[in-house]
C-alpha cells in the first residue's frame, strides 16, 4: 500500500469511528436514563453519614455497627444502624477488545461489541450521576469523575480498534474497596479467565462478570452444510450436517456458562448473562443493582 493510500485508509477509519461515537453515546444515555427513572427514590445501605434505617443484627455484621441505644429498647434483639449509601471507592470497567465480540447473527440485532460498548458507557453515566469515580482497567491513568466521565470512558474503549491478544482482563493492582465490571463473551480458556478474575479479587475488589452473547450462540439454530469462521483468525470449519452437533454444542456452552457462574460465586462476585436480542436496560438494571448491593468500605 502506498503512503497516500495508507493515509486515506487511516483517515477513513477515523471518520467511521467518529461517526459511531455520538450515536453510541446517545443510545447509552437513553438507556441509562430509562434505568435511572426506575431507580428514582430508591436508596441503598452503605458507608455514608446520613441515617437511613435500623435492621435486626445478623451473623457476620461488624459489632461496631450495632446501635446500642436502639437495641436497649428491645428486650431480645440487637439492631444495626444503616446509613444511606454514598459513592466511595472507584469502579473499574473493562470491555473485551478482541474481535470475538464483532459478531451478530442477524442484521436486526447489534453486534456483541456494540452492545458491550453501550452497556459500559450507560453504566458509566449512572455511576457518574451517583458521584462515583470510574476507571478503565489496565489504563495507566487515574479514575474519571464528573459529568465528562462517560465520554472519557467511551474514548478509552477505542471502539475502532481490536486486540485479539487481550481476550481476558489484564492483571491490575487495584486500591482497597474497588469494584470491577468485566464485559465479554468469555469465549476464552476457563483457566485464563479464572486466573485474571482471581488476581483482581485477591486485591480485595468486588466485581461482576457480564457475559454478552448473540442468540445464535446460545440456541445454535444452524442446519445443513455450514462453514464457520473464527473471528480472531483465518481458521474455518465445515460441517456437512450442522444439526447433528447442536446437542453437543449446547452441552458445552451451558457447562462453560455454569463454570463462569461458579467462578463468580467462589469470588463472591456477580455473574450476569445477557443476549443482544433483549433490552439493554434489563442487563443494566441488574448490574447497577448488584453493584449497589456490594458492601464497599474504604479505609
Amino acid at each position: 500500500m502506498t503512503p497516500q493510500k495508507e493515509t486515506l485508509a487511516v483517515r477513513r477509519g477515523a471518520e467511521e469511528a467518529a461517526a459511531l461515537f455520538p450515536a453510541l453515546l446517545v443510545e447509552a444515555e437513553r438507556i441509562a436514563q430509562t434505568v435511572a427513572s426506575g431507580l428514582h427514590g430508591r436508596r441503598r445501605a452503605g458507608p455514608g453519614e446520613t441515617f437511613w434505617q435500623h435492621r435486626p443484627y445478623a451473623f457476620g455484621d461488624p459489632v461496631s455497627m450495632i446501635d446500642w441505644r436502639q437495641s436497649a429498647r428491645a428486650a431480645d434483639r440487637l439492631y444495626i444502624r444503616q446509613n444511606e449509601w454514598e459513592a466511595a471507592a472507584a469502579v473499574y470497567l473493562w470491555r473485551d477488545p478482541s474481535r470475538s465480540l464483532d459478531y451478530r447473527s442477524k442484521k436486526t440485532t447489534p453486534t456483541k461489541r456494540r452492545r458491550a460498548d453501550v452497556l459500559t458507557t450507560a453504566l458509566a453515566i449512572l455511576l457518574s450521576q451517583a458521584g462515583e469515580r470510574i476507571g478503565v482497567l489496565g489504563e495507566n491513568r487515574p479514575p474519571f469523575q464528573g459529568r465528562g466521565a462517560p465520554t472519557r470512558i467511551l474514548e478509552a474503549l477505542r471502539i475502532e480498534q481490536f486486540d485479539d491478544a487481550a481476550s481476558t482482563p489484564p492483571v491490575s493492582q487495584l486500591p482497597a474497596g474497588a469494584r470491577v465490571v468485566v464485559f465479554s463473551d468469555f469465549f476464552a480458556p476457563l483457566d485464563d479467565i479464572t486466573a485474571a478474575a482471581s488476581s483482581l479479587a485477591a486485591s480485595g475488589a468486588k466485581g461482576a462478570l457480564v457475559q454478552i452473547c448473540d442468540p445464535a450462540e446460545e440456541e445454535f439454530p444452524f442446519r445443513g452444510r455450514i462453514e464457520f469462521k473464527d473471528m480472531e483468525s483465518t481458521d474455518r470449519l465445515i460441517f456437512g450436517e450442522t444439526g447433528s452437533v447442536g446437542a453437543a454444542y449446547k452441552v458445552k456452552f451451558d457447562a462453560h456458562r455454569e463454570a463462569l457462574n461458579d467462578l463468580a460465586r467462589k469470588l463472591d462476585w456477580t455473574f450476569i448473562s445477557h443476549r443482544t436480542d433483549r433490552p439493554a436496560q434489563t442487563a443494566l438494571l441488574s448490574l447497577y443493582t448488584a453493584l449497589g448491593d456490594m458492601r464497599v468500605w474504604t479505609k
